[in-house]
């Protein structure tokens, strides 16, 4: 069995598609995007279809999330509705909240033709995790973690630890997830090679990460970052991955 914490995008998982697994996300809103495309995909589908490409309509569905008595009478579907247009709409696909709120924050991206519904795409999700044996869960990672077996493996996908003092953007939920929490993860990870489950984790490709994790097998990789307020900045960067096994 897999277990994958810090979902996100998924990119690992759905690349992988293995037939049971766990994923786990501390964000509300985005394990219920994947559980309505697992359950709910047609009226998903439907309801993506309401929405414009439009400036002001777009500020008016981001503003929803301003007022909590309002944002709570939407349905799970009209939640991931919403979430899923603002992810297409927004200023390059920057999923990224205000702390403290938990409210997204990005701008209009002013594109002529994003692709707000992808009926294949999401019919094909859904057709997958309804084969296989997928588990959505919204927990915090250790918790997320209690009762593992040997057998399982693990990928972690935390919030990356910033390479310069003014990158400071540590994900998309409204919890901080700052250097203490990557020492509890560290700490998590430990525990997960003392039983003799097998991990693999990904990270900035800063000091105190390597420093963090020196003693397990440590590959140094080039990713390619699309999502920069610089153009300039865009392109090919170091990341780590973390592992207690060889490969």
């Amino acid at each position: 069995m897999s277990e994958a914490n810090f979902l996100g995008g998924g990119a690992v998982f759905f690349e992988l598609q293995p037939k049971k697994a766990v994923v786990n996300d501390i964000s509300n809103e985005l394990i219920n995007i994947y559980q309505i495309i697992k359950d709910n995909v047609e009226e998903l589908i439907q309801d993506l279809k309401k929405h414009r490409n439009d400036e002001e309509y777009f500020y008016t569905i981001r503003e929803k999330d301003r007022d909590k008595d309002k944002y709570n009478k939407l349905t799970p579907i009209e939640k991931a509705s919403r979430i899923s247009y603002l992810n297409k709409t927004c200023y390059n696909g920057l999923f990224k909240s205000e702390q403290g709120w938990g409210i997204l924050n990005a701008p209009f991206g002013n594109y002529k033709n994003p692709n707000i519904v992808n009926e294949i795409t999401l019919r094909a999700v859904s057709n997958y995790f309804n084969k296989a044996n997928i588990t959505f869960t919204c927990k915090d990672f250790e918790s997320a973690l209690k009762g593992i077996r040997k057998d399982a493996f693990v990928y972690l996908d935390p919030p990356y630890d910033p390479v310069s003092d003014t990158a400071s953007f540590t994900g998309y939920d409204k919890s901080r997830f700052d250097q203490d929490e990557q020492k509890r993860l560290k700490m998590t990870c430990d525990k997960l090679n003392d039983k003799g489950v097998k991990f693999l984790l990904s990270n900035s490709s800063t000091d105190f990460i390597k420093q963090l994790y020196n003693g397990y097998r440590i590959e140094v990789i080039k990713a390619k970052r699309v999502i920069n307020s610089k153009a300039d900045k865009r392109g090919e960067i170091d990341e780590v991955l973390v592992m207690n096994y060889e490969l």
